[in-house]
Formats: structure tokens, C-alpha cells, sequence
């Protein structure tokens, strides 16, 4: 295979490089295979991400190599927007890519991006998340079926304030619940009820809920990591590959599925080609995210 090609994407060109390199060397999935799978995803992808600053989690040696989170956009064609990031607790301004169309998703895989990490909040409204995130992290011998159970009583109390949230695998052992918003609020109001949710639960159920991070504290129960709630950091997008072991989604699945997890002790974890059979089945079960305009109780009318 040619060391560098160069290849149109829509209306776009660019070049593409190294696509026999291995990214997963227990499975043999090359960087070839990490562009196919976002070219085919690109459709069910990009509305999750299309004007969000975004996190770039590079794996430029495969997954056995050293990798890091890019926000600070690397070199890249005029044509791949970016957005203007400042955070006032460090003083740093920077810009980072923003992935509006196939080509720019392309663009990013073949930097060996496997993992995408968009902000809540979209560029020309940075501040003002639009959507709620709980990652339910579990901590063993705690696993899935524990996080799903978790989910279901995070699902209730959300639903006690008339909110609706939508499911997904983590794409490792975790699960998020993603909550979408009409845009009113901050974080600074999201994090507190996001925290208030997690200490709540925390509060009722010690033997099996943690609210608080430390590591120490997490053996056997399933972390509600409330954090994520917030300008500087970034979540997983639907659909992202993981960089673990072998190539895993983050998967939206069905409340039903979570209920089923909890119930057996099963942990589905999807790889790429399961992901693309279960998208001719459901289509996109996080579609609702993008048209369900939910105001946080207590948030700026």
C-alpha cells in the first residue's frame, strides 16, 4: 500500500498517509480500517458533533503506543473550521477543530485519531451546554450490569423533574446517560444538579452508588462522575471508537437493553461491525438528542 495517497471526500482533497500502520495489534485493525469505519459512521457521527469544538484522543503508534488528548488543533487544511477556546482559569486561548463534514472527520482519523471527545456546548455558544452528561463509571468487581442498574434509578429521578435521557455504552465498562437541553442553561447551573443527582443516590444507596472521586472509594460501586458537567472538559461522542484493546463503540442502545443487562448480568460491547448491523436495525437511538429541547428545573427562562 502507497505510504501517502491522495484522495476527495465530497468536494474536498486531501491526503491521507501510513494506512497499512496497525492500530490494534491483537486484532490487526489498521489505520485504513479507523477511516472506513468513520467514513460509513459519517452520517450517524457527524450530527453529534458538527459545531462542537472537539477533543482529539490520537493513538499515532496504535493503541500499545503512547496517545494524548488534543483540544489545540493540530496543522490542518483551511477548509476544517475551528473554534476559539479560552479558559480563564489557566489564561490559555487557543483554537480547536471543529468537524463539520466527512472530510473533516476523515481528516482527523487519518491523524490517528481513534477516540472523538466533543464539548457539550456548541462553538458559538460555548458556555451554554447543550445537552446534561452522567457517566456512570463502575468500579470492580462492579461492572456494566451494575452501571445499568444505576442508570434506571438515574432515569427516575430525572424523570421526578419531567426529564428525559437516552442511553449509551461507554465503548469500555461504563455507561452515559446523555440528558438534552433547550440551550437556557449554564454550567453553572448543570453541574450543581448533576452533582445534587449523584449525591442524592450517593446518600440512599452507599452500598452500591459513589458520588465523590477518589479512586479509593470506588471498589464494588458504580461512580456518578458529575464532573463532566463542565466548560473544560469534553465527553465521548455516540458512535467514537475506544482506544482499548480491541476496537469498541460507544453504542447507544435501548432502555430496554439497559433494563436486560441489569437484570442478567450481560455486557454487550460492540465493535464496529456489530455497530453498523445494529444502525440498519434501530437507525440512530440517540436521534433524540438533537430535536428534544428540555429546560433544567431552575434554569434561566
Amino acid at each position: 500500500m502507497d505510504d501517502e495517497l491522495t484522495v476527495s471526500v465530497g468536494d474536498r482533497r486531501l491526503r491521507v498517509s501510513s494506512l497499512d500502520r496497525v492500530l490494534y495489534p491483537d486484532v490487526g485493525f489498521s489505520k485504513a480500517e479507523l477511516i472506513d469505519y468513520y467514513t460509513a459512521v459519517a452520517d450517524l457521527v457527524l450530527p453529534h458533533v458538527r459545531g462542537h469544538p472537539i477533543t482529539l484522543h490520537r493513538y499515532p503508534s496504535g493503541v500499545g503506543g503512547p496517545h494524548f488528548y488534543q483540544t489545540r488543533c493540530p496543522p490542518h487544511p483551511g477548509w476544517v473550521r475551528t473554534a476559539t477556546m479560552h479558559f480563564p482559569k489557566t489564561g490559555k486561548t487557543f483554537e480547536a477543530p471543529v468537524l463539520d463534514d466527512v472530510a473533516a472527520l476523515v481528516w482527523a482519523a487519518n491523524l490517528a485519531t481513534i477516540e472523538l471527545h466533543p464539548f457539550l456546548g456548541h462553538a458559538d455558544r460555548i458556555r451554554h451546554p447543550t445537552q446534561l452528561v452522567f457517566d456512570l463509571d463502575p468500579g470492580d468487581p462492579a461492572g456494566f450490569p451494575q452501571a445499568c442498574a444505576v442508570a434506571i434509578d438515574v432515569r427516575a429521578m430525572l424523570a421526578d423533574v419531567g426529564l428525559r435521557g437516552w442511553p449509551k455504552t461507554s465503548g469500555l465498562k461504563g455507561l452515559h446517560l446523555h440528558v438534552p437541553l433547550d440551550g437556557s442553561a449554564t454550567y453553572a447551573d448543570t453541574k450543581p444538579f448533576a452533582r445534587a443527582v449523584a449525591a442524592t443516590l450517593s446518600r440512599a444507596q452507599p452500598d452500591r452508588v459513589v458520588d465523590r472521586m477518589t479512586r479509593a472509594l470506588r471498589a464494588g460501586k458504580v461512580f456518578i462522575d458529575w464532573s463532566q458537567n463542565d466548560p473544560g472538559k469534553s465527553t465521548v461522542a455516540p458512535y467514537s471508537l475506544r482506544g482499548g484493546p480491541a476496537p469498541t463503540v460507544a453504542t447507544p442502545i435501548t432502555w430496554d437493553e439497559v433494563a436486560r443487562a441489569a437484570g442478567d448480568g450481560t455486557n454487550p460491547v460492540y465493535g464496529p461491525e456489530q455497530v453498523r448491523r445494529r444502525l440498519d436495525e434501530h437507525g440512530d437511538l440517540l436521534a433524540p438528542l438533537l430535536t428534544t429541547a428540555q429546560r433544567l428545573p431552575g434554569s434561566p427562562s
